[in-house]
């Protein structure tokens, strides 16, 4: 099972469309997971119309009319794991710790808001994936955007992609 993972696509105030890179992988993905800050209704439904399926949940800058459509907390089975999807994990000190106690019925967590990317296992095996954004680098070098599969139960090939600067 192949996954795309993005997050605070902040469109169309950090750019005005999606990177072609990313739209590229969309059909490939068998579940896209959003982690929050879409920012307008047009970008949630361009990923509901191209993907198979789309796990997603609001951000800090969503207003209203995301905040109906989408949950503050999502999970999924996907491939034998259990993800959940949230934006906010607060800082990066002792997020392993909070996120495990917190979320103790996951395996994965995928989450955003920092824009900066990070992959790391808390003590208890959690998997806690932030996949940066595809808009607004921030302080980053890059954009960027993950992609993982998910075979015989296990995690594997988590790849962060970089995106060429506009």
């Amino acid at each position: 099972m192949r996954l795309l993972l993005v997050s605070d696509t902040h469109l169309p105030k950090r750019a005005k469309e999606l990177p072609a890179l990313l739209l590229a992988e969309i059909p490939r993905a068998d579940v896209v997971l959003h982690a929050g800050d879409w920012v307008d209704t047009a970008t949630l439904d361009l990923l509901e119309g191209r993907s198979r399926r789309l796990v997603g949940v609001y951000g800090n800058n969503d207003g209203p009319a995301l905040r109906a459509r989408l949950p503050e907390v999502a999970r999924a089975d996907l491939g034998g794991l259990r993800f959940g999807v949230v934006h906010e994990t607060g800082s990066a000190q002792g997020r392993e710790r909070r996120c495990a106690a917190r979320f103790p019925d996951l395996d994965v967590l995928v989450f955003g808001h920092s824009h900066i990317p990070w992959d790391t296992t808390a003590d208890t095996g959690l998997r806690l994936l932030n996949p940066g954004s595809p808009t607004d680098r921030r302080r980053q070098p890059h954009c960027t955007y993950m992609t993982a599969e998910v075979t015989g139960g296990l995690l594997a090939e988590v790849t962060l992609h970089r995106l060429p600067r506009r």
